[in-house]
């Protein structure tokens, strides 16, 4: 509860270190991962950055990425449960002679800043200007000198309060945990990210999302990671053919217990007639809101709608939340 306080009045800092960041380098570096990924790498320029999915041909995905542009590379990152293959996919479609590519997980840590404070705190932290921080767009990043070393502060939508990670080679980030502690920002756990996150409605690769989703019943188009006017890239047929010909029969939705106890990860969806529409993914216990989860519900239940999860010895009624501009997320 306390850590949930300073998140929605102040800032936490999390480490987010676990996940993996790639460095893709040389001139054909964008036109390369702009045939591997659902975005279009090769409109960025310089401080920009963007979310994607890499997918398999038959357009399933294989990992959900933050690239970013950086003077000479791209940086790409992922979470440790889809880096594996996401790096299968590099060893596959790059000739490392023609775009030179290594994992920088062991030589960059990442630390994030999240929460109504963050903005100000990252620039006392680092030394950027709160003007410049406020004028970044998603994904984009500033490039700036940090002692001896150089640091990558980028601003991130990964809940709905504002966010910034900052990338530090790993021997100057206890200098910076060090300097976020100094500014009153304490170290948010692994729970209250997650508690964070559902209420946000962030799919999460290996709970809401696999390799058996295709990107736009995981809201893809809706979290900006399609370009529909870019060439070819590896599984373009089959979102193609959702967004022009047809639709998808299911997306993530974010729910909420009307009862208790909560249901488990996997549990079934089922309508007034007992007729199985999902299951539940990712569940969390707000302070706010009490019991929150992400589902896989069938594309015509209606927001607003009471569902009941059942799962062997457990039932509970579930209700299809409604975001602000009036669209099921």
């Amino acid at each position: 509860m306390n850590e949930y306080s300073a998140l929605h009045n102040g800032a936490l800092f999390f480490d987010r270190s676990d996940r993996t960041r790639t460095r893709i380098s040389g001139p054909k570096a964008a036109e390369l991962v702009t045939g591997m990924v659902t975005n279009d790498v090769s409109s960025l320029v310089i401080g920009e950055g963007q979310y994607a999915a890499a997918l398999t041909p038959k357009g399933k995905i294989v990992a959900d990425l933050r690239i970013f542009a950086l003077d000479e590379a791209l940086l790409i990152d992922t979470s440790a449960a889809a880096s594996g293959g996401w790096k299968d996919m590099v060893r596959k479609y790059i000739n490392p002679r023609v775009a030179p590519y290594h994992d920088a997980s062991a030589e960059l840590s990442d630390i994030g800043v999240f929460g109504r404070s963050s903005r100000s705190i990252v620039s006392r932290v680092t030394g950027i200007d709160d003007r410049e921080l406020s004028a970044l767009a998603p994904y984009s990043h500033i490039t700036r000198p940090f002692g001896d070393f150089t640091i990558i502060v980028a601003r991130v939508p990964e809940m709905e309060l504002d966010g910034f990670e900052i990338f530090v080679p790993t021997e100057a980030v206890e200098t910076i945990r060090a300097k976020l502690r100094a500014a009153g920002v304490a170290a948010g756990s692994s729970e209250t990210w997650e508690i964070a996150r559902v209420e946000s409605g962030r799919p999460k690769w290996g709970a809401d999302m696999d390799d058996s989703t295709l990107p736009q019943e995981a809201n893809f188009d809706e979290l900006g990671a399609i370009s529909y006017t870019k060439g070819c890239y590896i599984g373009q047929e089959t979102v193609a053919r959702v967004h022009f010909r047809g639709h998808v029969n299911r997306f993530l939705r974010k729910l909420r217990f009307i009862t208790r106890p909560p249901p488990p990860s996997g549990a079934e969806l089922v309508d007034e007639t007992g007729k199985v529409i999902g299951d539940i993914r990712s569940v969390a216990l707000s302070p706010r809101f009490g019991g929150v989860a992400l589902g896989m519900v069938r594309r015509e239940v209606l927001p607003g709608t009471t569902l009941q999860a059942r799962w062997p010895g457990g039932e509970c009624s579930v209700q299809v939340e409604q975001n602000e501009k009036g669209a099921t997320v």
